[in-house]
């Protein structure tokens, strides 16, 4: 019986206006190339880099959300490498005094270890074209935070489904758009294959995977890559292997180097950064309520499990949610429902993202609450939410259109009568006791009514007018 052990180690970009060591501006995304570039990020002669604050205080707060130990200076280091798209062919990193060592995050009901996180500058981004290769230096030098897992992770839907905990996590403390698509989310993976119980085995690394769906699908191709050789009786061989999105396969790029191969030193530009523990205490108190913390506060409002950790770990949703849940107009479990089922399938429909929308936490609750109190039916709540969404007041559209819900049993009692009427044969199934032939009366009374009657009332006066307990 084989088992497989990854690592992860993730790049995120930073949510700064400027880049690590410099002032060029960091949205380059979109940007015509070679355009947001100084003598700091080219590299040339006798510029000198200077930290950026907002990417070292950015780091500590996400430090700190992960329980990390944060030291008291940070060193920076120039770690040696070919780099055929970072100009001064070594990139500033951080190598024994990282911005964190250890913490932890929640995956389910157990927790997945930090060995470190580390600040560094990005590289830029190399084209190959038509035998051709064009080098674009607007992301170079741009600020990163590397994040290295211990090797804690057991399947690769679990090593997807850290970075989704990841990505939720540094949105929420808003110092990472943390997007794949636009390459501020990626992701290298490392992964062995042992017979359980055995040590660990020899370790491939995967390098620059730039979505969820293609660290699931490379790690699934390698384990079974490397259970094939050890059920051979060979010996799986250390490398670094890149991924082909066409074929779903691994390919090995280059032997894998080991820590001495990149000649770390003290970057002798720059000074530690001393960090007091006041700033630090004061980034502390500035930390939102992190994503397991509002999952156990949706909880302990009624919130089913399932829907707690979706919603908590969406923040889109939780901040929505979070705005709606004190107007007091709707139970916390009906938003819920409503968010994560007819609003979700609404914006999957158009294309949207939520804050693209006028749709209010105000306006989604007073529209479930008219669902919720039996003022309108489900029918009608769901043909209104396209308008809601719109920045519609569902109180008004249902007022102006004469659509509350009609629950005058004596002029129920008379569309009863005539739908037995109409249906005789259907009414003779009911008394005979085939239930199922109730729906055909029921949706005869909902027609006449427009929807607007309440269909568990309708179902009653039936029965009763049946005579069927």
């Amino acid at each position: 019986m084989y088992e497989a052990v990854i690592g992860l180690e993730v790049h995120l970009h930073l949510k700064t206006r400027t880049k690590m060591f410099c002032g060029c501006r960091a949205d380059y995304f979109g940007a015509e190339p070679n355009t947001h570039t100084c003598p700091v990020c080219l590299g040339l002669p006798g510029a000198l880099p200077v930290p950026n604050r907002v990417a070292v205080e950015h780091g500590l707060r996400l430090a700190l959300a992960l329980g990390a130990e944060v030291p008291e200076r940070l060193v920076f280091h120039r770690k040696n490498y070919f780099y055929p798209d970072l100009p001064k062919n070594y990139q500033i990193s951080q190598y024994d005094l990282p911005l964190g060592r250890g913490g932890s995050l929640p995956l389910g009901e157990r927790r997945v270890r930090i060995k470190r996180l580390h600040l560094e500058e990005d590289a830029g981004k190399s084209l190959h074209l038509e035998g051709r290769t064009l080098l674009d230096l607007n992301r170079a030098g741009s600020p990163l935070i590397e994040l290295v897992t211990e090797p804690d992770l057991k399947t690769p839907e679990e090593a997807r489904l850290f970075l989704q905990r990841i990505q939720a996590l540094v949105q929420t403390l808003g110092i990472s758009d943390a997007s794949p698509e636009e390459g501020k989310l990626r992701a290298d993976v490392n992964v062995s294959v042992r017979r359980v119980g055995e040590p660990l085995g020899t370790k491939v690394e995967i390098k620059n995977l730039n979505s969820f769906k293609s660290v699931q699908r490379a790690l699934e191709y390698e384990i079974r890559r490397q259970t094939e050789i050890l059920r051979r009786g060979e010996k799986v061989k250390q490398a670094t292997m890149g991924f082909e999105e066409g074929s779903g396969k691994t390919y090995p790029m280059r032997t894998k180097e080991e820590e001495a191969d990149y000649r770390y030193f003290p970057e002798p530009d720059l000074p530690p950064v001393v960090i007091p523990r006041d700033w630090l205490e004061e980034v502390r108190r500035s930390l939102p309520e992190l994503p397991w913390e509002k999952e156990a506060r949706y909880r302990a409002l009624g919130i089913k499990e399932k829907d707690a950790e979706v919603l908590a770990y969406t923040p889109s949703l939780a901040r929505f949610l979070d705005q709606a849940l004190p107007l007091g107009l709707a139970s916390p479990q009906a938003l819920a429902n409503w968010l994560l089922a007819d609003v979700a399938g609404l914006l999957h429909e158009r294309g949207l993202r939520l804050e693209e929308t006028r749709l209010s936490p105000e306006g989604l609750a007073r529209l479930v609450g008219l669902f919720e109190r039996g003022e309108v039916t489900s029918r009608v709540a769901k043909s209104l939410l396209p308008e809601v969404l719109e920045g519609q007041d569902p109180e008004a559209l249902v007022r102006e259109r004469g659509l509350k819900v009609v629950a005058d049993e004596g002029a129920l009692k008379a569309l009863v009568a005539e739908a037995i009427a109409a249906m005789p044969e259907a009414a003779e199934s009911v008394r005979q006791g085939k239930v199922k032939a109730l729906d055909a009366l029921v949706g005869q009374v909902m027609r006449k009514t427009r929807g607007q009657a309440r269909p568990d009332l309708v179902r009653r006066l039936l029965l009763e007018a049946l005579g069927v307990g």
